[in-house]
């Protein structure tokens, strides 16, 4: 039987039934829609839903159909994962849910995952599947948006795919330099740093971010080495409700 599968992000709800490993349908919304829920959970016939949300509001919990049975997604259920974060509790259920999904997709090999959303995270999980912790830094978007709420001149500016120059010669241009060069820098750093320690290191790249980081980093020396799975955090709750029903 088909599950369904709910990342609750902070921009959009992502959606995804699964059979076994199978992703067999994919759809997101701008807002919780339990009433949308309850018809592809009747459309798809699902057994068992599993559900994350970086959010505090949960009202649309009580609104999903009782037919199936939902699971909260929280720091216990990933039980494949040997997490070793001093406060599992406070650990973001996307960073985690994307470590599974890491560590079910590649097994017996570490990884690096970049997830590029409104924040940039970068987590590690080893061979074992022991997860020790990571790191946060702010997002494409919400750089541009610093920019221009914490100063009185400059303007509000948005990414530029065709920028490819180290730097600006106006204001947009520089401040578009300094944004995507300096996450491009960034990300290059940590993968560096990460790589001397397991050469044999995965980097996977996912989040709304994701391809378009791609891209800042296809000239890069790294660029063979890494993978695109924009479905990443879906599969490791996937695998999270998988093993659960196991």
């Amino acid at each position: 039987m088909p599950n369904l599968v709910i990342d609750i992000g902070n921009t959009q709800t992502k959606l995804a039934v699964f059979n076994d490993q199978e992703m067999v349908w994919f759809g997101h919304q701008e807002i919780t829609d339990a009433e949308a829920i309850n018809n592809i959970i009747a459309k798809h016939g699902i057994e068992k839903v599993i559900a994350s949300s970086v959010k505090k509001d949960q009202d649309w919990q009580q609104q999903l159909s009782k037919q199936s049975k939902l699971y909260l997604f929280n720091y216990q259920m990933a039980k494949s994962v040997h997490n070793h974060y001093r406060t599992p509790q406070t650990l973001g259920l996307d960073r985690l849910a994307a470590v599974a999904g890491a560590a079910d997709m590649y097994p017996g090999t570490a990884s690096l995952v970049i997830d590029a959303g409104t924040c940039i995270t970068y987590d590690y999980i080893d061979a074992g599947k022991n997860y020790a912790g990571g790191s946060i830094s702010p997002g494409l978007n919400m750089r541009y948006e610093a920019m221009h709420n914490y100063t009185d001149g400059l303007p509000l500016v948005s990414k530029d795919e065709t920028f490819n120059r180290n730097f600006g010669d106006d204001t947009t241009s520089a401040m578009v330099s300094g944004t995507q060069n300096g996450i491009k820098y960034e990300v290059e750093g940590f993968i560096d740093s990460y790589q001397k320690q397991q050469p044999n290191l995965n980097i996977i790249l996912t989040g709304g971010d994701g391809v378009f980081l791609d891209t800042l980093l296809k000239n890069s020396i790294f660029a063979p080495y890494i993978k695109i799975e924009p479905y990443l955090v879906l599969r490791g709750l996937n695998a999270v409700i998988k093993e659960h029903n196991d």
